[in-house]
């Protein structure tokens, strides 16, 4: 009989030759096979079929398995509050469950820096290993566990052999990030824009994100926006100035129709525009009876000014219309520090999305942030700051949890918004709309001017969002009238802020916003596997930007 404490090297089967051995002080591990070839660099070692349990079970008991498994494993610690030897060695999915590779998966033992890299894939439920340099033959293969180990590698890290501080190899399969300690002033350091002047004025093409370029609009007939108004007839020229006064009085001289002038003159016949048929949704005003005139009645007008000579004959043969014309292609002009601003408020939203993982949601984050203020604007006359800025909102998916699909990101972070406004008196910048809005009054009564825009949820203020808006979270935000939607993903099945459609630039909406999508450089890349690497540590080293924010393109985001 042969003694328990020999080992021999068990039969596997694989593509590239490769077997397992025992080593001292480390277990068991994977090896390239002596008698084949070296492994080249970037070739597959395995692909393993992974054991899901839920984030409840390995959380409340450890890993209980109810039948016999044998899986076989290169450490075996047991840590007290966890119950099997299995503890460690799983890998968190992005839908928030743990994972167990099979097969070699769980059989490679840690280096740094690595020389095999890992890439998890949702779509077969597999690990998928594949080498970042050539494997000697007999050489061990190793992965990347990551810095905050649970053991005490063999042969310890000294200085002298510290490859986090010597070595950075970019084609280690994670372009050198393998050997960076990330923390939280790395993070911010990647801020391209937070050095400089920050009032500089930056080129389009210098910009984070790249904008979303609004079809024409309202250049014929059939696409110009209308509205339904109460107007009435005057017989008597000299009535007007009695109307005039009479409408102040009574409130209706609001900006809500400041885009018209209110007299109209065709054919003979003097008309005079008194409010939107929203102000009065069942019946028509009454108007004084000592002016003796007839009932008033409905008649469509434009609902924005005219923008440009060909608007503005489309619109004034409807009703003589305001001409306000800005130069073609007229963008807001963005500084160094407000991309600066800018980025960091996309790390906040990115660090959200990690933590949805982590709550076993889908990694969809949105975040509303306080406005930015160029430096020159922060301070009054009198060198004394601007009113209090107004807060911050973010908040991550949460229709796992919840088990309701209408707990989006987008939806969670405008509840968010509108239970501060319902606990605050102001929240909100003074700042004025934004020229593409076309506010409305909803309610049942007469406009007032705080119904005219300056009460919606998200007036003048920005929204950043890891994935491109779906249709209910689009139309959601223009209901909030938000000024601008800037997000990191397109989702080409799925999304209204220019894939499916955009919604926005659609007929019949009454508000239209900004739509940018922010680069998909390496820089944000970097930034977004730094963010995992600090939540996670080992589980997502390897996973590039897409897979730690990967959902499918057929969720609605």
């Amino acid at each position: 009989m042969e003694s328990a404490a020999v080992h021999h090297d068990p039969q596997h089967l694989n593509s590239t030759g490769c077997v397992i051995r025992v080593s001292e002080g480390k277990g068991r591990g994977v090896y390239g096979s002596a008698a084949s070839k070296p492994i080249p660099r970037d070739s597959t070692i395995e692909i393993s079929p992974v054991l899901f349990f839920s984030k409840s079970e390995y959380e409340d008991h450890g890993i209980i398995f109810d039948s016999p498994l044998s899986v076989p494993f290169a450490y075996s610690p047991l840590f007290p509050g966890k119950h099997t030897v299995l503890n460690h060695y799983t890998f968190v999915w992005p839908d928030g469950r743990m994972a167990l590779a099979l097969g070699l998966g769980s059989l490679f033992n840690h280096s740094d820096p690595p020389n095999v890299s890992f890439k998890l894939d949702t779509s077969t439920d597999s690990i998928r290993y594949i080498t970042t340099r050539d494997i000697q033959t007999g050489e061990e293969l190793c992965i990347f566990y990551g810095h905050k180990l649970w053991f005490t590698p063999v042969g310890g890290v000294t200085e002298e052999n510290d490859v986090r501080t010597t070595y950075e190899d970019p084609h280690d399969g994670w372009g050198g990030l393998s050997i960076v300690e990330f923390d939280e002033q790395s993070i911010t350091s990647v801020n391209p824009f937070a050095e400089g002047n920050a009032e500089e004025p930056l080129v389009e093409g210098d910009l984070p994100f790249m904008r979303y370029k609004l079809p024409p609009e309202e250049e014929t007939p059939e696409t110009v926006r209308t509205i339904q108004a109460w107007v009435v007839d005057i017989p008597d020229q000299r009535l007007i100035t009695t109307i005039l006064k009479w409408l102040k009085q009574v409130n209706l001289d609001s900006a809500e129709l400041a885009h018209l002038k209110r007299i109209r003159k065709q054919n003979g016949t003097t008309t005079f525009l008194i409010a939107s048929q929203a102000a009065f949704p069942l019946d028509p005003p009454r108007l004084p009876e000592h002016l003796d005139l007839l009932s008033p009645y409905l008649h469509i007008v434009p609902a924005s000014s005219a923008l440009t000579p060909t608007q503005l004959n489309l619109k004034t043969v409807l009703w003589p219309t305001m001409f306000t014309p800005r130069r073609k292609d007229e963008q807001e002009r963005w500084s160094r520090g407000k991309a600066a601003w800018a980025w960091q408020a996309m790390q906040r939203t990115v660090q959200a999305a990690v933590e949805a993982i982590h709550n076993g949601e889908y990694p969809i984050a949105a975040h509303v942030p306080t406005p930015y203020e160029e430096p020159s604007c922060k301070n009054n006359a009198d060198g004394i700051p601007s009113r209090e800025a107004p807060k911050e909102f973010v908040a991550h998916d949460t229709r796992k949890s919840t088990q309701h699909p209408l707990r989006h990101a987008v939806i969670n972070t405008i509840r968010k918004v509108a239970d501060s406004a319902g606990s605050t008196s102001s929240i909100y910048n003074d700042k004025a709309e934004s020229d593409a809005s076309i506010s409305q009054g909803e309610s049942d009564g007469r406009v007032t001017p705080l119904q005219n825009g300056t009460n919606y949820l998200l007036t003048s203020l920005t929204l950043f969002t890891t994935h491109e808006p779906c249709v209910m979270c689009s139309m959601a935000l223009l209901h909030s009238r938000v000024k601008e939607v800037i997000y990191l993903y397109p989702m080409p099945k799925t999304g209204a802020c220019g894939s499916i459609t955009c919604l926005p630039t659609l007929k019949g909406v009454n508000h239209r916003y900004s739509i940018a999508r922010w680069k998909p450089d390496d820089q944000i890349s970097s930034l977004i596997v730094s963010i995992a690497k600090k939540k996670y540590s080992r589980v997502t080293t390897s996973v590039d930007d897409h897979g730690v924010l990967h959902i499918d393109t057929k969720i609605d985001a």
